[in-house]
């Protein structure tokens, strides 16, 4: 059966109701398993990470965006994380017996659903993208809901589906087919928000750091400290303790000692396994050579 994986990122972190009647669309719908959710007042935003059927998942996410819509005004919204909309963005990740091409239709499908149904604008991006410069999340989402009607105005940045204008409450959303990457945070013990800017720019490959690295700086006000944000979209060439390694470095010179990390959704096995035997040193080492991979005979 063919299983496809979705990560929506939705603009509520805050507010327990909203985070629990966002899960339960996933929760409720047949043939889809809801795996985490996760959710942090300083973002002010929630991270689902759901697999299932691909048609069933199509109804769970738009049972959810409608949730996200009724529950969430960006014109009050506050929160350290960039967000274009409500719903705000939606990747499909395809998994058993499933191409990135079907994942690519079953995004559009989803993102046409989502513009008729609540007359939302929604862009495309990544492989569903309808051209480069709307491939990269970051450049897609960038002036964020308080500049979007501004730059809805100009034709290069017209939505691929729904109005012309942002929804006044939901903004615009932002949906497409990706392969599976590691949404990771670094955290600091310093408030110093320019220091983990400056480690940010120095690690992500945008500005010639490490492969497959997109990072941010953010505060984190809740807990005093400030924090590395980051995206590993390849972990087979740029490991996750190569980049803790990277922080670690830039911050000790700094005189600036690492609080701790968190994950935040599902990683494979294999980016455990890759950094395990990288810390140790180990030879030849694979997922294979784990005792719990191995099913009884």
């Amino acid at each position: 059966m063919k299983q496809v994986e979705c990560v929506p990122n939705f603009s509520a972190g805050r507010d327990v109701r909203v985070v629990e009647a966002i899960c339960d669309c996933f929760r409720r719908t047949e043939t889809v398993q809801l795996l985490n959710s996760s959710c942090d007042p300083d973002h002010n935003r929630m991270v689902v990470t759901a697999i299932g059927a691909p048609e069933a998942m199509a109804q769970a996410i738009l049972q959810a965006v409608g949730v996200a819509i009724q529950s969430i005004d960006l014109n009050t919204h506050k929160g350290t994380h960039p967000r274009l909309g409500a719903a705000d963005v939606i990747p499909f990740i395809p998994l058993q017996d499933m191409h990135m091409e079907e994942a690519v239709e079953l995004s559009k499908r989803v993102a046409a659903q989502l513009a008729e149904t609540y007359q939302l604008p929604v862009y495309l991006y990544e492989y569903a993208a309808t051209a480069a410069h709307r491939r990269n999340l970051a450049d897609v989402r960038r002036g964020e809901f308080e500049n979007l009607a501004q730059k809805m105005q100009d034709p290069a940045w017209f939505p691929d589906y729904g109005p012309h204008t942002p929804h006044p409450t939901a903004g615009a959303s932002i949906v497409g087919a990706r392969p599976f990457l590691i949404a990771w945070n670094v955290n600091l013990k310093s408030e110093d928000l320019s220091l983990a800017q400056a480690i940010a720019k120095k690690i992500r490959q945008s500005n010639g750091g490490l492969p497959f690295c997109k990072a941010l700086g953010m505060r984190l006000d809740a807990k005093n400290m400030v924090q590395v944000s980051m995206n590993l979209t390849n972990f087979s060439v740029t490991s996750m303790l190569t980049v803790f390694e990277a922080i670690r470095s830039e911050a000790s010179a700094a005189n600036v000692e690492i609080a701790g990390s968190e994950l935040i959704g599902m990683l494979p096995l294999e980016a455990v396994v890759q950094s395990f035997a990288q810390a140790l040193q180990l030879e030849s080492f694979s997922s294979q050579r784990i005792l719990e991979t191995h099913q009884r005979v």
